[in-house]
């Protein structure tokens, strides 16, 4: 391992805090009265298809599409973040809802299945009074990454309290602790063991290695989940964490909550994030089904035709390491 401090910051657009976009909304996308109009003609000519069917080309939108082409490259070669605002959710049905929103995410990128079961499209609601982990409850989640080039999220109802959704940038932590402790940085381009919930290529013994950092041909990416990790610990045979690692791993959380945005999101807002740059979280919260304020959202797993090379250790989680190969799940 190179302790000698030879890495360079990353820096550019991807490098931002949360002050950064505070001042700016040039990550914000506003849907036109026209674009709203070619989602309402092209959803009138499905005369009811299923949702899970449909291709871009199934769903055309002449003005929005190359503005959600845009969009693709921002993720990809931009901030890693966007917003896309002004759907009227309760213009439409649950059927429609999740059409247009699997249409718009295929005309970003490719939707592909979620971990879990959980199909082309996952329900973010609280569902613990079911069973549901901790995702599926009105718990507040930490940072962390999920397992797709882009993560996108429509916000259909708004809790009562809280929920807030919560972004920081990889590459941002990676930059700060870079000044301030490169010991750690390098700490963090090393394997960690990680839980294996069963679905990685090749990883059948309960936990398999994965750094937390990573570059290939000069692209930086990031995988974090301390959940996984603390609970590859309780495995037999994964040896505890070294002092520096453990710091590394408190570090990387204590910038990233120094660094961190919240972006509330309204109905109709959708959120697109680029996974291997940005983590995301949330706030707890509490509904009030009642008063029609009980959160749900529609979330999205794309891969993406422009996205970045990984290095080739990662090919456990992602298993197509090659720029632009197909990621995270089956294709739709």
């Amino acid at each position: 391992m190179d302790l000698t401090g030879s890495r360079q910051p990353i820096g550019g657009a991807a490098t931002w805090r949360g002050s950064d976009l505070s001042a700016s909304t040039h990550w914000i996308h506003p849907l036109s009265t026209a674009a709203i109009a070619e989602i309402d003609t092209a959803l009138a000519s499905l005369h009811g298809r299923p949702w899970d069917t449909l291709t871009a080309a199934d769903f055309p939108l002449p003005g929005l599409g190359p503005e959600l082409q845009d969009i693709a490259r921002e993720l990809e070669d931009g901030c890693g973040v966007m917003k896309v605002t002004g759907l009227p959710v309760e213009r439409y049905s649950e059927a429609e809802l999740r059409a247009v929103f699997f249409a718009i995410g295929a005309h970003l990128g490719i939707p592909v299945q979620q971990n879990g079961g959980r199909g082309l499209m996952r329900d973010i609601r609280d569902d613990s009074r079911n069973g549901g982990k901790r995702v599926d409850s009105a718990e507040g989640l930490g940072w962390h990454n999920d397992r797709a080039d882009v993560v996108g999220l429509l916000c259909v109802r708004r809790a009562h309290n809280g929920g807030v959704s919560r972004i920081v940038s990889a590459t941002a932590i990676h930059d700060v602790m870079l000044a301030r402790r490169p010991d750690l940085v390098e700490i963090l381009f090393g394997d960690f063991q990680r839980f294996s919930p069963g679905d990685e290529v090749g990883a059948e013994s309960g936990s398999y290695p994965l750094s937390v950092f990573g570059m290939r041909d000069g692209y930086f990416t990031s995988h974090y989940s301390r959940t996984y990790i603390d609970q590859a610990l309780e495995l037999p045979g994964v040896p505890p964490l070294t002092d520096l690692q453990r710091e590394g791993l408190d570090m990387l959380i204590d910038v990233a909550e120094e660094l961190g945005f919240e972006m509330p999101l309204a109905p109709g807002d959708m959120q697109f994030l680029n996974n291997h740059i940005v983590y995301h979280g949330r706030t707890p919260f509490t509904d009030n089904a009642g008063a029609g304020e009980d959160r749900l959202l529609y979330r999205l797993w794309l891969s993406m035709p422009n996205s970045r090379p990984l290095p080739e250790s990662h090919a456990v989680l992602w298993g197509n390491v090659d720029a632009g190969g197909l990621r995270g799940g089956v294709q739709a």
